[in-house]
């Protein structure tokens, strides 16, 4: 029932979703003396300082070192900007929210869409210095987007249920970021997570961390021409294609609430 009606809402707001991204974008740009240009800027700086810290501080040497950190940067942003926000989405748009229905899921997908449009620019960048690194290619570049449908819906099924409680859980927000702050260190960014943390340790945290595994699966089919871990691609996907369903009745259950506790 509630999945049959989501997937009507979603045809009937995609217009909505649309526009709304469009319009998003375009003021995060406006007044901006650098525009645009600031979405290669900031992932293109990042990626020079965690490649000194992994380099130079921490002397971890690694094949394609800045390609290595800016896809594992890509990744990350998409996930943490997403998740980070979730909680206080339907906070922040208290108004819409009490004023006008719109599926409330609506407004998680719009901010996906948005950072999801930032992180075609940085994967479109990655292309560039593979090629600039001159990496041997292979069909195996294919292979990343299983990984990056993976990321997607884990993002959204995760980001739903932090929308949800975060409408009932004041300080939700600032737990969920001191916890994507620890998550980010063992995500294995800027260095290797089977390479830093020996034996089976490092192979658990690099299955138990979905985040990782679409990193890992990202780095092996762009950079190491390699397959990623198929088997737990096929296990977070099914975790986070329950989560979005469970994300989905709850919020449909609960939207008449929202106006009322907000």
């Amino acid at each position: 029932m509630y999945l049959k009606r989501f997937f009507k809402d979603l045809t009937k707001y995609k217009k909505y979703l649309v526009c709304a991204t469009k319009a998003t974008l375009k003021s995060e740009v406006t007044g901006s003396y650098l525009a645009w240009l600031w979405w290669i800027i900031e992932p293109f700086c990042f990626m020079l300082i965690y490649t000194f810290i992994s380099e130079v501080v921490f002397k971890r040497s690694t094949s394609y070192a800045s390609i290595f950190v800016f896809l594992g940067l890509t990744v990350w942003d998409f996930f943490n900007k997403n998740i980070s926000a979730s909680a206080g989405l339907l906070k922040s748009n208290k108004g819409i929210v009490t004023k006008i229905y719109l599926p409330k899921y609506l407004m998680l997908l719009k901010l996906m869409m948005v950072n999801g449009f930032k992180m075609l620019i940085s994967l479109g960048i990655s292309f560039l210095l593979i090629f600039f690194y001159r990496v041997p290619l292979s069909w195996h570049i294919i292979e990343a987007v299983p990984c990056l449908a993976m990321l997607l819906i884990i993002t959204f099924g995760v980001g739903c249920v932090f929308m949800h409680f975060g409408v009932y859980i004041e300080d939700l927000s600032k737990i969920i970021r001191i916890a994507l702050r620890l998550v980010f260190y063992l995500t294995g960014v800027f260095y290797d997570i089977t390479d830093s943390i020996k034996g089976a340790y490092g192979e658990l945290l690099l299955k138990i961390n979905p985040v990782a595994v679409a990193m890992d699966g990202c780095r092996k089919a762009l950079i190491y021409s390699t397959s990623p871990n198929w088997l737990m691609i096929g296990i977070w996907s099914a975790v986070g294609i329950l989560l979005s369903i469970w994300g989905i009745v709850i919020v449909y259950k609960n939207e008449n609430n929202y106006g009322k506790i907000l």
